[in-house]
């Protein structure tokens, strides 16, 4: 399976095409619909097992591994603590098995940012007779063109206004993609802008709604749920351009060496450097992933921000060391560590940022 969507992953990559055949492949090995609760029929797969299938994915493409993971995470949440409506929500599980059902949150905005560094949402969720109106523009909702259902976190038109999650169909009249993903890395997660314009949704379906103040706004210390898995799937990444690394070590023989560069010293010495960095990086990730299952109540969320933190930067020095190694070959656009490359310079992107999860960390290390 890894294989095979790693072939598609260049093609995808250089077009930005949404991954429609990568995704339809992992759906049909079971991946997608992992984490759905046995009380739906499915695996249960639990955090270390999400970590692990977006590992494993991440190692072919990383933009169909971070669509999956949004998917993954949905039914994760939903097995261990429901919040659709349960008929919804049976339903979604239903189409999930016959065909890859994507869900991703669309939460940050132009005007926000980000939701991790405070703030609330301006799009607006106005009562309608008949259910919500939603109105207003989101950035980098990934894998938009794809998706069969948008969580869309609004502000409502009450007198006393909340802010919950709105769940909208894909496929309902008045979304529109109005700024085109061109990124660096992860060409082909299709994480563009959508704008939603008066689409209409019941009033039934909305989540996790409450009242207008800070306790609405995004909690960094939670989610090892998804950090965890995430830090993995970027560790997955920096695997993939290890394996080139190797590869090349091994095929290449320099006229006045007479023997392959995997021989030589500098290229030992960098290969133990990259696998003591991602060894000790995944250690970390699987370990606390394992703990959050066993419900650890001594594994805290700071050390699952934490956790992240340090594999994003091994993962990124083990990618930069392959890189600068190789030289000119490392940045050729034929060879796959060029786009490993460009992929893993996202890792850090994903809200809470370093910079907050740092914050976070030391705020509890000095128990302020």
């Amino acid at each position: 399976m890894t294989a095979r969507i790693a072939e598609l992953a260049a093609g995808y990559d250089r077009s930005g095409a949404f991954p429609a055949e990568s995704l339809r492949i992992a759906h049909e090995t079971g991946l997608l619909t992992a984490t759905i609760g046995e009380q739906y029929g499915g695996g249960g797969a639990r955090v270390e097992e999400s970590a692990r299938i977006l590992h494993r994915i991440g190692r072919g493409d990383p933009s169909v591994a971070l669509i999956a993971a949004m998917t993954l995470n949905t039914h994760a949440r939903q097995a261990v603590q429901p919040h659709w409506p349960e008929e919804l929500y049976a339903r979604v599980v239903k189409e999930s098995f016959a065909r890859p059902v994507l869900v991703n949150h669309a939460r940050v905005e132009p005007e926000l940012g980000s939701p991790a560094r405070g703030g609330l949402p301006s799009t607006l969720a106005r009562r309608t007779p008949d259910g919500w109106s939603l109105s207003g523009t989101k950035r980098f909702v990934t894998g938009a063109e794809g998706l069969d259902w948008f969580l869309v976190w609004a502000t409502t038109d009450e007198p006393e206004p909340r802010v919950g999650t709105f769940l909208v169909p894909g496929g309902s009249p008045g979304i529109e993609i109005t700024g085109r993903w061109d990124q660096l890395g992860l060409r082909a997660s299709g994480s563009h802008d959508v704008t939603f314009r008066d689409v209409e949704i019941p009033y039934e379906h909305v989540i996790g709604i409450g009242p207008y103040g800070a306790s609405a706004e995004q909690d960094n210390r939670a989610g090892a749920a998804l950090h965890l898995p995430l830090a993995a799937l970027y560790l997955g990444v920096a695997r993939a351009a290890q394996s080139f690394f190797h590869t090349f070590a091994h095929e290449r023989v320099p006229a006045n060496l007479g023997h392959p560069v995997a021989r030589t010293e500098r290229f030992r010495r960098t290969a133990g450097e990259i696998e003591v960095l991602l060894a000790a990086a995944e250690q970390l990730v699987f370990d606390g992933a394992a703990r959050v299952d066993a419900a650890d109540s001594s594994y805290t969320p700071e050390q699952a921000l934490g956790a992240r933190v340090l594999a994003d930067r091994h993962g990124v020095r083990a990618v930069e060391l392959a890189v600068r190694l190789l030289g000119n070959p490392g940045l050729a656009r034929a060879h796959p560590l060029e786009r490993h490359f460009r992929d893993i310079q996202c890792a850090p992107v994903h809200a809470p940022q370093e910079d907050i999860s740092l914050l976070a960390i030391g705020t509890k290390a000095l128990n302020l």
